[in-house]
């Protein structure tokens, strides 16, 4: 297997993603047809014809590549060892999309071994395409996309929901933070990468494929991306999910973790 070079795969992961938001957009102007998936949340046809599309486009191009997506049924064998492999949500933020906000997204990533390589996060819906890989700057509709440099809490733009972030949740009260509130994950962290918002937490448990585009684009925008314990993210593993996750600018990390370490980790309570 040839490896593509990050450029390259940039470039097909950014044409694929318009391409699908066009779809997206036009399926979406129509009743939609919506399913339950039980705990899962909704699903709908915009879903299921976005995954068909980028399945089709991305797997032709790198047949070599392994593959993991929300809407297709996981199968290891498919991804595990791989040297790439896919790891895409077709709609993050379906709910969104049922209630008819903007607030949802396409995000397509590549994860090259265990960590986060590639990533395009794209609104069809704003015409947003936030980009970024390993050795290619990050950029917001092809400008330049930098993590913020703020180094200190007070007064911090976390993307997340508020109840969160209530004093009686933590040992130690936030200092007061703008909160932003966005639906999709995948947009959250697409937007800590562009510097329009400090840093965005993620708890409990997150699945592969909402977190690995935003990861690598917050990385190639400079900033961090970790769990809330401060280690590195691992990704495709056979159980596809990560305990939390914390992206925010490089100066800002530290003093993030050092509140988060305090929140439960879900592995020691499954005594993983």
């Amino acid at each position: 297997m040839t490896l593509q070079s990050a450029a390259s795969d940039l470039s097909l992961l950014e044409a694929a993603a318009r391409e699908a938001g066009a779809l997206a957009r036009e399926l979406s102007a129509s009743k939609l047809e919506v399913f339950l998936k039980g705990p899962l949340g909704p699903v709908t046809n915009v879903d299921y014809a976005v995954d068909a599309l980028l399945a089709e486009r991305l797997l032709n191009a790198r047949p070599d590549y392994g593959w993991l997506s929300e809407e297709t049924p996981d199968d290891p064998d498919r991804r595990i060892g791989k040297a790439r492999t896919f790891m895409l949500d077709p709609i993050d933020g379906t709910g969104a999309l049922v209630g008819k906000s903007p607030q949802w997204t396409i995000s397509i990533g590549i994860v090259e071994g265990e960590r986060a390589f590639a990533g395009a996060v794209y609104n069809p819906m704003t015409d947003e395409m936030f980009l970024g890989a390993d050795g290619v700057p990050a950029t917001l509709n092809g400008r330049r996309a930098r993590a913020s440099l703020r180094d200190n809490l007070e007064g911090a733009r976390m993307i997340g929901q508020p109840k969160r972030f209530a004093p009686s949740k933590w040992p130690t009260p936030w200092p007061k933070l703008e909160i932003i509130e966005r639906q999709s994950i995948a947009y959250r962290m697409a937007l800590v990468a562009a510097g329009m918002g400090d840093a965005a937490l993620l708890f409990g448990y997150k699945n592969e494929w909402d977190i690995a585009a935003g990861a690598a684009i917050v990385e190639a925008a400079g900033g961090r991306v970790t769990d809330l314990w401060g280690e590195p993210l691992v990704f495709n593993q056979l159980d596809p999910r990560a305990p939390g996750v914390a992206a925010s600018g490089a100066a800002l990390h530290p003093l993030i973790i050092e509140r988060t370490k305090s929140f439960p980790d879900p592995r020691k309570a499954e005594g993983r």
